[in-house]
């Protein structure tokens, strides 16, 4: 394993019990978070996008101040709903906030999930064809921006211009040179796994998968990443892909360890249904004393496939600690799974 990182839902509510009770406090200590996360040595923070809920909403402002904030830790989303965006727009977004972080930003898109209402993306002015399904026009989404990713012109410049143009085409800016490299696809299936290694994405797998073996999660999620190497290898791509996967661990190192996940129920995957009705299997929890959570994980195939964890965390337990729910795998169980 070479990188561990944390993934936030950037969850609200406001109840008492929650110490993240309002959008600022949500997207203030997201940005909090992530540089007592850098400043522990983790390597990434990445944020969780959903529309119409008490979560993160847009990513860009934040990733942006993130970025601003912090000068080493990559910067990133797992992930962004591509049926509610413009792929053009999203581009110049982008672009702008990786400059703003030096080369940091490490973006995940995808499909998306089941959302707070129906067919959300067609209020953003976003609906398939005739033919089409949403699933169809997400990834034609993400073609479009990745092709503006490469930093081509495509427009045709106005002959008389306000300002100044350079010859030829004109293509979106601000460019961020190598930003096409970084963009990941969070897969749910061994087809978008393979799809993604086909075109040239990275790989993301997070704490569900569509159901299509009836293995545990480790092992499907494993699958879809050989899958995804060999769809790599055979298009002739020439960098080496990474893969991340997503996790929930707890390291019980003290007693409010011990009070909020020592009777943690779910020691082995549940079997739910998606939006689409389809079959999903869900990852477990891992919630122990530090040795027996290295044992437990040296188990886990997927973690075994991928260069990149991402650790879920509860964060409306507060910034504080949720510091230390990463400090603690970090220092404690993270070295013996060969991390550093």
């Amino acid at each position: 394993m070479k990188k561990i990182g944390f993934l936030s839902f950037g969850h609200w509510t406001p109840s008492p019990q929650s110490k993240v009770r309002t959008a600022s406090d949500a997207l203030l200590q997201s940005i909090d978070l992530a540089v007592a996360a850098e400043e522990l040595g983790a390597d990434g923070a990445f944020f969780r996008v959903h529309h119409y809920a008490r979560q993160l909403g847009s990513p860009f402002p934040l990733l942006a101040a993130v970025g601003a904030r912090t000068k080493r830790i990559e910067i990133g989303t797992a992930v962004i709903d591509m049926r509610y965006e413009n792929p053009r727009y999203m581009a110049e977004d982008a672009g702008s906030a990786d400059i703003i972080s030096g080369g940091r930003l490490q973006l995940g898109i995808s499909r998306g999930s089941p959302e707070q209402v129906i067919d959300g993306w067609r209020y953003f002015g976003y609906a398939p064809p005739d033919g089409e399904t949403d699933a169809d026009m997400a990834r034609r989404h993400t073609e479009v921006f990745l092709e503006v990713l490469r930093g081509q012109g495509f427009a045709k410049p106005n002959p008389r211009p306000m300002f100044a143009n350079p010859p030829g085409l004109l293509r979106l800016e601000p460019y961020s040179e190598g930003l096409r490299e970084r963009i990941w696809w969070g897969a749910g299936s061994s087809a978008t796994a393979e799809w993604a290694g086909k075109i040239g994405m990275n790989l993301q797998s997070s704490t569900l998968v569509y159901d299509e073996t009836g293995e545990p999660l480790a092992t499907q999620q494993a699958g879809q990443i050989r899958k995804f190497r060999a769809a790599w290898k055979a298009a002739g791509h020439a960098r080496e892909p990474r893969v991340s996967v997503s996790r929930s661990i707890f390291a019980l190192m003290d007693d409010r360890d011990h009070a909020y996940f020592g009777r943690d129920n779910e020691g082995a995957d549940t079997i739910g249904f998606l939006g689409d009705n389809r079959r999903a299997v869900f990852g477990r929890s891992y919630a122990a004393e530090p040795d027996v959570l290295v044992e437990q994980l040296k188990q886990d195939e997927a973690i075994a496939e991928a260069d990149t964890l991402l650790l879920t965390v509860p964060n409306q337990l507060g910034v504080d600690y949720n510091a230390h729910v990463i400090e603690a795998v970090l220092k404690h169980v993270a070295p013996a799974l060969g991390w550093r």
